[in-house]
């Protein structure tokens, strides 16, 4: 027997506690560190053109070039974009769900990688960015969750694209739930809800936002708009899902 094979069966249980050798959507057997079937993974929805250059908001009908959606059209943002590749519907939206707030930790590694793959799009490609910056949850909530997906999800988005993430924003007022809020409600909401920690990071580098969902967008403008108001030179959107 090689000297390696107990190393080897240590290391695959200390990776079964983090990834079970079973699909996260079915229950189906895997290899040890895969967390979804080749079943489950067709089920997550793709984004594919024609979307909204703005939001990711996708189309359905006949439009060759970019537009802006009726959502967007005729709207100043702070935020040049925001991009995303799948829709938060059935697999996706169940993943999101449980990793946030059923502490299955692990699954902050499928949907990183489904929100890898907006590292590809033109959008992010079409200039480069010094930073990715979580969206900050406030201290009260972390404590009640345990941690900050947007941070756990942008630490494995990192790693990947070979960028430092920067920790810019705090979130100063503990705000209510919004799902079920309007845009409108939203953005009231979260008015003055977020500060720039050190504005001299962030002044004039190209910035990249990272959070699970892009639902309305409120989160992510107002965020945008404190990085501008701090120096920013431009401020990109990059989300697990679109809702």
């Amino acid at each position: 027997m090689s000297i390696f094979a107990p190393i080897q069966r240590v290391t695959e249980t200390l990776l079964s506690l983090f990834y079970p050798p079973h699909c996260a959507g079915c229950g189906a057997s895997t290899p040890t560190g895969e967390f979804i079937c080749p079943a489950c993974a067709k089920g997550a929805q793709k984004i594919e053109a024609p979307y909204c250059r703005q939001c990711s908001q996708p189309f359905d009908g006949d439009i060759t070039g970019e537009f802006r959606c009726s959502n967007c059209d005729g709207r100043k943002f702070h935020f040049e974009c925001a991009v995303t590749r799948y829709r938060s519907r059935g697999i996706v939206r169940d993943f999101v769900h449980r990793f946030k707030y059923e502490h299955a930790h692990y699954l902050r590694k499928p949907l990183a990688e489904w929100a890898a793959v907006a590292l590809t799009d033109k959008r992010i490609l079409t200039r480069p960015y010094d930073f990715l910056v979580p969206v900050p949850l406030h201290p009260t909530r972390k404590r009640e969750r345990g941690f900050n997906q947007a941070e756990a999800i942008g630490a494995l988005l990192a790693q990947r694209a070979g960028k430092p993430m920067a920790l810019a924003l705090r979130r100063t007022r503990y705000t209510t739930t919004q799902t079920r809020l309007d845009r409108a409600e939203r953005m009231e909401n979260l008015r003055g809800a977020f500060e720039v920690r050190h504005p001299e990071v962030v002044r004039d580098r190209h910035l990249i936002l990272i959070d699970d969902v892009f639902t309305t967008g409120s989160t992510i403008e107002e965020c945008a708009r404190v990085l501008h108001h701090a120096g920013a030179a431009s401020v990109r959107a990059l989300t697990v899902a679109r809702g």
